[in-house]
């Protein structure tokens, strides 16, 4: 257990919360989906991390340099999430949602066997920017490395939203998640917005699974079922279908999570960090800017 240093725990925070960018991806992800068709879409860490596996091979055999190696992981993760669309939510009845569930789950798994099988299961050491750069604020230290993982994820939200926001295409995947019938009868092809937006997911988690090796410096498929349930919990208590939310709650399990590292120790981080989320799920069951959920 560590002492209470006002200093330290400041830095912990300041960490915490650079580090939360990724968390916040992740949760825009899970959140963009969950919003243009109501459903979860499970394989969405493991497409992040696959991409960046891609992205790793690249700098690997070509020797890519490391902005090469991030764009290739993003793209990668766009076409990973397409290919999960069509077989895990295409053709499957839209409001069938547990069988699409299930399939997805089913994707998660299978991406990461693949994974599992390519890399021996053995994590590999992944290209980081600024790594050995540190910022100093009086007392205080900021990791240029954790800086620059901050700027790019703060970079890949803003494209996000003037997309969403300022395009024909965010127009079309606004007027699905709302009403998909009306959609419909305006003559917006449904199932190629919803492919359009997993792609979009897609490249965003490839970002966010690059940052999230680039910070910790190993690239591991241990590093799956975590990504998974961080993006779940940020989606959660952000309140699901809110993007804003998914961005709070993203900084504020990054920050709380490194006060829990710091006060009670690795094993017990997550467990405190489960504890959130359970108390939000009572006290505030739909987020800190989702809509109110009925108890009926």
């Amino acid at each position: 257990m560590g002492d209470f240093d006002f200093v330290y725990i400041t830095q912990t925070v300041g960490d915490g919360l650079l580090f939360g960018s990724t968390y916040a991806l992740i949760g825009i992800g899970f959140t963009l989906i969950f919003g243009a068709m109501g459903k979860l879409n499970m394989t969405y860490a493991a497409a992040s991390l696959g991409g960046a596996y891609v992205g790793l091979a690249a700098f690997t055999f070509v020797n890519a340099p490391a902005l090469v190696v991030f764009l290739v992981s993003a793209l990668a993760s766009g076409i990973v999430g397409f290919i999960a669309y069509l077989t895990c939510f295409r053709f499957i009845p839209i409001h069938n949602h547990l069988a699409a569930l299930m399939a997805s789950i089913g994707g998660l798994f299978f991406i990461d066997e693949i994974v599992i099988h390519t890399t021996d299961g053995s994590p590999l050491t992944f290209p980081a920017m600024f790594e050995d750069v540190m910022f100093e604020l009086g007392p205080l230290g900021i990791r240029g490395d954790l800086l620059f993982v901050f700027a790019v994820c703060i970079a890949a939200t803003a494209g996000l939203l003037f997309v969403l926001y300022r395009s024909r295409l965010g127009l079309a995947t606004r007027a699905v998640s709302q009403q998909d019938v009306a959609a419909r009868l305006c003559g917006i092809d449904v199932h190629r917005t919803n492919a359009v937006t997993f792609v979009l997911a897609g490249l965003l988690g490839g970002i966010a699974g690059a940052m999230t090796a680039a910070a910790v410096g190993v690239l591991s498929p241990l590093i799956t079922i975590p990504l998974t349930v961080k993006g779940l919990i940020v989606t959660v208590i952000g309140g699901l279908g809110s993007i804003p939310g998914a961005i709070v709650a993203g900084l504020m399990v990054g920050a709380l999570e490194n006060v829990f590292l710091y006060f009670r120790g690795v094993n017990e981080r997550d467990m405190y960090v489960l504890l959130l989320l359970f108390v939000f799920l009572v006290f505030r069951p739909h987020g800190i800017f989702g809509s109110a959920i009925s108890r009926d």
